[in-house]
């Protein structure tokens, strides 16, 4: 599914009218694909008193048609419009045949009318402004949404609120946000997502967001060339790795997880667990020594690699041993709970470099200088958590993982690997990990609200989850296990980042949901969750 700017929507519906899908037809599937998505949530529409408030361009007109249909299918349709329309409007015309009652500012001088009818409604179709809206909000639409929104605050039980393609007083470019726009519990949008539905503040106002098709051809160049895309459940269901009735541990690959510290152990098992709830065939959890004995019986079904280490944390000498195991090992994890050390900071350079064909001398032997050696190869990595920061302390970091690895910051990670401040990297999500992702050639996992995927290669995703659920220690360990388990089915850098990070999203929102609040929701219930959403996908 499409992100795209509302100027690249323009000249997407600019070349669907000229290629013979008439602005009059988009209009009309629009309108009827909004009626259907209601339908969705709310099946049993009978008698339900439906209050549309339609403004005077194409977002009106497309609420007008969605009102038709929804009386067809035994709503009791109202309108209030920001300017009178005349019969000569096809739309409106067919809709005064159904509606129980419309009326306009015009004539409705002192808002009694609007009063009462949103006093009575059961349902709010939003469709005054649409996407084209640029703050500041003024006029007529101003007037009418604060009286709206002040009318709502005195109801005991409020109505349902549906956004005809955006909310209006939101810019659906950068989301920003007036104080007259209406909460929505759902948000139809047309034909492609809108860059400042998926942004903050603006996202707090959409509610659940449906992408309706409206006839636009997928192939249509104008919009195939886009490469920034919404990840939805029917395309990511395709990516999942078959499971074929024959296979055994080996077909779905080896994870070898790379975590750990006497003040960080809990990131191991939470790591594996990610991993093996993805389909992993077989999780090998490589930690140091004094945690290991601790962390067995939390993972029973994982293997197990006792590695040297200094004070509780992983030391130079893993990496030799570390060596040893990479030729059975399809996908690597590197970071969750290493702490930052320098000892692991040595082990982590030393480990690296062996990769790049760089054999650096344990400190204290004679031989401590950089000499050539044959490289080894590094399976596909994914890097988290104090791995990402250690790798800021190493010189060319970028060239010496294998391309490409996925790295998986969230935003003060990403303000240490690249000097930028948080502030910066939240003000454009997207274009921070699409630049980052192009300069180091590796896919970035920006990880927050509407958590954003970049590949080198200039594609894009954005995952449509924004739950506090998340917002808890540990949760990140999941995230990266999830993505390594993917690779380690075979899957691609990009496609495994994108669907592990699909499934934690989703994962946090079932959790929540099981739980009943954000608030109580632990990392072990979000890798629970991932069973759930496993089930859902597989459907």
């Amino acid at each position: 599914m499409k992100i795209v700017t509302v100027e690249k929507m323009r000249a997407i519906e600019k070349a669907a009218d000229a290629s013979g899908l008439t602005y009059e037809l988009m209009m009309e599937n629009a309108g009827r694909a909004v009626a259907e998505a209601i339908q969705e949530y709310w099946p049993d529409l009978r008698g339900m008193n439906v209050l549309i408030l339609v403004g005077t361009g194409n977002n009106g007109g497309d609420g007008l048609v969605a009102g038709h249909h929804l009386a067809q299918v035994g709503a009791e349709v109202s309108a209030y419009l920001t300017r009178e329309r005349t019969e000569e409007d096809v739309n409106y015309s067919r809709l005064t045949k159904r509606a129980s009652q419309i009326t306009s500012v015009e004539r409705d001088q002192n808002w009694q009318a609007l009063r009462k009818m949103v006093k009575d409604a059961d349902m709010i179709l939003d469709a005054v402004l649409g996407t084209g809206f640029q703050l500041p909000l003024k006029g007529v639409a101003k007037d009418l949404l604060g009286k709206v929104k002040n009318e709502l605050q005195l109801r005991d039980r409020s109505p349902v609120v549906v956004a005809v393609d955006c909310p209006s007083g939101l810019d659906c470019d950068t989301g920003q946000i007036t104080e007259e726009t209406l909460a929505c519990d759902l948000t139809v949008t047309l034909a492609a997502a809108k860059p400042g539905l998926l942004t903050f503040p603006g996202a707090n106002a959409v509610g659940r967001l449906v992408v309706a098709d409206i006839g636009i051809k997928a192939d249509q160049k104008e919009f195939a060339d886009v490469d920034l895309e919404l990840a939805t459940s029917d395309v990511l269901k395709r990516w999942l790795p078959a499971r074929p009735k024959d296979a055994h541990k080996g077909t779905f690959g080896r994870a070898l997880i790379v975590a750990g510290s006497v003040n960080f152990p809990g990131a191991v098992v939470l790591a594996g667990l990610g991993a093996y709830r993805v389909g992993a065939g077989l999780v090998t959890l490589a930690v140091p020594a004094p945690i290991q004995a601790m962390l067995v019986p939390q993972l029973p079904e994982a293997t197990w690699i006792v590695l040297p280490h200094e004070m509780g944390v992983i030391a130079e000498g893993a990496a030799v041993v570390l060596e040893e195991e990479l030729e059975t090992t399809q996908a690597l994890l590197l970071g969750p709970g290493f702490g930052q050390d320098p000892a692991t900071e040595t082990f982590l350079e030393r480990f690296l470099s062996m990769g790049a064909g760089i054999s650096r001398g344990m400190i204290g032997f004679l031989h401590s200088e950089e000499r050539e050696r044959a490289p080894i190869s590094l399976p596909p990595c994914v890097v988290d958590a104090d791995g990402l920061k250690l790798l800021k302390r190493i010189p060319n970091w970028p060239d010496l993982l294998p391309k490409p690895s996925v790295l998986t910051p969230h935003p003060g990670e990403m303000a240490v690997l690249t000097d930028l401040s948080k502030d910066e990297i939240q003000e454009n999500r997207v274009e921070t990990a699409k630049t980052w992702a192009v300069r180091w050639g590796h896919v970035v996992v920006l990880k927050g609200a509407f958590t954003v995927i970049a590949a080198p290669d200039g594609r894009v995703s954005v995952l449509p989850f924004a739950t506090p659920a998340l917002a808890r220690a540990g949760t990140g360990d999941v995230l990266a296990g999830a993505i390594v388990g993917f690779q380690a089915q075979g899957l691609a850098a990009y496609e495994a980042a994108v669907l592990g990070a699909y499934f934690h999203g989703r994962a946090g929102e079932l959790a929540a949901e099981m739980m009943g609040s954000a608030a109580s929701v632990l990392a072990g219930d979000v890798a629970d969750g991932l069973i759930e959403v496993m089930a859902e996908l597989s459907r």
